[in-house]
């Protein structure tokens, strides 16, 4: 079933809904789902071709609805490439979103900073990545993979969420993302390389998303919850404990952003 069909699958499920905004929900980023109303929930194994997330942290369903009268479709979970060793894992969904008319998509994660005056409970507003890991588009016929990621986290949707973090009062740095694959963490001389490569933040997620959304012609935004330094900057062993709990305390600040960036677009589409 090809993501055209998927769409109608999730039309009859949620009809009347045709949101313009996409959004997916990092680890422990999901109680943003809750902000949305008259929300209709999908699960992904009722969906063809979705992922069957095995992490703690990641609901796994489709969640449509409006927040603030803007139509939105959240995707609540994302399968990560070390569960599978498949870059190409979030395709089916992210084609889903735009057979939907999603034009843009807002990617949120859970990330460790490399610097520390950026420290847990910070957001991270996204202008860059740098990828350790392989391209989803790898295999993919077509000069369409060819893809230009030159302003890949669109400037003119960035101006935007400063200008909502402002509004909403939510402090907001800025930097660039570097994916590694997972599932271990990063080692400190894994962290001492990416901060001598430019990095700011690291994770393992949201870089092929970036991609196969870039592909798909949709408008990216990124923000990272930022859960702990880098391994060997504390001293501290790092736990995907650690990141749930603080990605979920930090969830308020995240989802205020996101409620403000979603009304500010909606407001800038009328």
């Amino acid at each position: 079933m090809n993501a055209l069909e998927i769409a109608r699958l999730v039309r009859d499920w949620a009809p009347g809904i045709a949101p313009k905004i996409g959004v997916v929900l990092g680890s422990g980023l999901g109680g943003f789902a809750d902000r949305i109303e008259d929300a209709q929930a999908v699960p992904y194994g009722d969906l063809p071709g979705f992922p069957r997330s095995g992490v703690s942290g990641h609901a796994g369903e489709l969640v449509l609805g409006r927040i603030g009268g803007v139509e939105v479709a959240a995707l609540s979970g994302r399968a990560h490439f070390y569960e599978h060793g498949n870059p190409r894992e979030m395709a089916v969904p992210i084609a889903t979103l735009a057979a939907l008319g999603v034009e843009t998509l807002i990617l949120t994660n859970a990330a460790g900073s490399l610097r520390e005056e950026v420290g847990s409970g910070s957001v991270m507003m996204i202008t860059d990545h740098v990828a350790l890991g392989p391209n989803p588009l790898i295999g993919v016929g077509g000069d369409e993979r060819f893809v230009s990621m030159v302003d890949a986290y669109h400037p003119g949707l960035r101006a935007l969420a400063r200008e909502a973090a402002d509004a909403a009062g939510v402090e907001l740095a800025e930097g660039v993302y570097m994916w590694f694959t997972g599932p271990s963490f990063e080692t400190p001389a894994e962290i001492r390389m990416a901060r001598v490569l430019g990095a700011d933040a690291v994770g393992m997620s949201t870089v092929p998303e970036t991609i196969l959304a870039r592909h798909a012609g949709l408008r990216v935004l990124a923000f990272s919850m930022i859960t702990n330094l880098g391994a060997g900057m504390t001293g501290r062993a790092l736990s995907h404990a650690e990141t749930k709990h603080e990605a979920t305390a930090g969830g308020a600040r995240m989802g205020a952003l996101l409620e403000a960036v979603v009304r500010r677009l909606g407001a800038t589409a009328r």
